[in-house]
């Protein structure tokens, strides 16, 4: 391809939100490349979200055998986490093959190289032949994010990993894990490590989930849930050296204490690929953490560059990115006017329990000037979860006390990730109760405690013509029970 051929959009980057972009650009009839430099599919698919899903999956199954002899189902499981790195990567590769092969058939160009800008419409691409440059009338910039190295630890091939090296190369031998970090990945791989086979130390300087916002009550129900399989944070511990060339491994901590591990695995956190792009040639510019500043319409200031995903997105999830291509697709081809919307964006989390969110928290609702209103349903005497035994967790709403409109949500429990979305389908919160009231449903499901939450809700506070339309009176309002939230 050569520069007298300009392109409609230039993709920098194909994880979640690089691919999803290429994809709706080429499907809206755009003329499209994607450039990668690394693996196709980015952090996500290949040492994230897609490897750590099927992890979880084993997990659970081991975690849940103690129910499997009253179910009539005899036999011990045991975990085995090399099987299960192995088993992992075939699913990656057929994720991977689907990829490249779904953006050849779109007629999207497939790019492998290094992308480097020359100037806000010029970016030249470096690969192993040479380097070509690019004309693009647009370029969306979606280079995700790396590890952020511990401060006082380093990696050491093979003894300390962070989570990119544990699924590029496979977990070492030993038992002994210690496991630092409290955010989402370290919470998620304190229950799937465990699970497979490993004895966990989890060790940070701050409480679990920190910064997720979820509520006390589903803290309190994944603490449980977590204790039940013997798995503790010690949320005071701040790991101060390793000596990695012990045998086994020595982390001397602030307190004076020592915890002896064969493998250390660093979950703290991430920060973006933004560096060694030449940014600055394009005129676009990074904040102070090296995030791409960009408007509330995705655009850096440059109009014709976009940004989306961990590389200008603090939250750095895929649901983020995800939802970023889809704003930034839609603003080239329809003119720039959709905004993003981040309280419409889960947030999920895979560990001993699921947890899933979306919009406010009371806190945060409360400072928005809204006076809340809770909907809440559990799952422990709803008749999917029992046959399950699944029946920890619950559904609690959060609604406007005036317009009853939907604030937030949680979602504990079984298929949580999968539950959360419905909560996102309304075209604006003003209609989402009215939407789940109105809704026809399955039985037995655990969806079926959406509708009972939006009920509950409503009768509870007032906001039956809110939620179920005018002319709802006293008599026909529904009858089951408030729960308590």
């Amino acid at each position: 391809m050569s520069a007298k051929e300009p392109l409609d959009l230039l993709v920098i980057g194909s994880g979640p939100g690089g691919y999803r972009a290429a994809v709706l650009a080429a499907l809206r009839g755009l003329k499209v490349a994607i450039v990668e430099r690394d693996q196709w599919g980015g952090c996500c698919l290949n040492r994230g979200c897609v490897p750590k899903k099927a992890w979880h999956h084993s997990a659970r199954i081991l975690s849940n055998q103690a129910h499997y002899a009253e179910r009539g189902i005899e036999g011990t499981l045991r975990g085995d986490l090399h099987q299960a790195w192995r088993h992992q990567k075939r699913i990656v590769h057929r994720v991977r093959d689907s990829y490249v092969d779904y953006l050849q058939r779109l007629g999207v160009d497939a790019l492998r190289g290094k992308a480097d800008f020359l100037a806000a419409d010029r970016i030249a691409i470096t690969h192993a032949e040479g380097t070509d440059t690019l004309t693009a009338r647009n370029v969306i910039i979606a280079t995700g994010s790396r590890p952020n190295p511990h401060p006082l630890i380093p990696t050491v091939p093979g003894r300390v990993l962070n989570s990119d090296m544990l699924f590029d190369h496979g977990p070492p031998a030993g038992k002994r894990v210690a496991l630092i970090g409290s955010g989402v990945v370290a919470t998620e791989f304190a229950f799937i490590l465990s699970a497979l086979g490993k004895t966990i130390s989890w060790i940070s300087r701050s409480a679990m989930l920190r910064r997720a916002h979820f509520s006390a009550h589903a803290m309190s129900a994944l603490e449980h849930a977590l204790r039940k399989q013997n798995i503790v944070l010690r949320s005071d511990a701040f790991p101060l050296r390793v000596d990695a060339h012990r045998d086994p491994l020595e982390i001397q901590l602030a307190d004076h204490g020592i915890v002896e591990a064969d493998w250390i695995c660093l979950a703290t956190g991430r920060r973006p690929n933004t560096d060694a792009m030449g940014l600055d040639a394009a005129g676009v510019c990074c904040d102070p953490q090296g995030f791409v500043v960009r408007n509330e319409c995705l655009q850096t200031r440059q109009p014709n560059i976009y940004a989306i995903g961990d590389c200008a997105c603090a939250e750095m999830t895929a649901n983020h990115a995800l939802a970023d291509a889809t704003i930034a697709v839609e603003n080239i081809v329809n003119g720039v006017h959709r905004r993003r919307a981040p309280d419409r964006i889960p947030l999920v989390v895979y560990s001993a329990l699921e947890l899933a969110r979306i919009g406010l928290d009371d806190d945060s609702a409360e400072d928005q000037g809204h006076e809340p209103a809770v909907g809440f349903a559990s799952f422990e005497t709803n008749p999917c979860a029992l046959g399950q035994d699944g029946a920890q967790g619950f559904v609690r709403l959060l609604a406007d006390m005036d317009s009853g409109a939907l604030l937030g949500a949680e979602v504990v429990g079984d298929g949580a990730g999968e539950l959360i979305h419905l909560l996102s389908l309304a075209p604006d919160p003003e209609s989402a109760l009215r939407r789940l009231a109105a809704g026809v449903y399955n039985h037995p499901t655990r969806a079926e405690e959406l509708l009972n939450a939006t009920e509950t809700l409503a009768a509870r506070w007032g906001l039956l013509e809110q939620v179920f339309g005018t002319g709802v009176s006293d008599a026909t309002a529904p009858t089951r029970p408030a729960q308590s939230s």
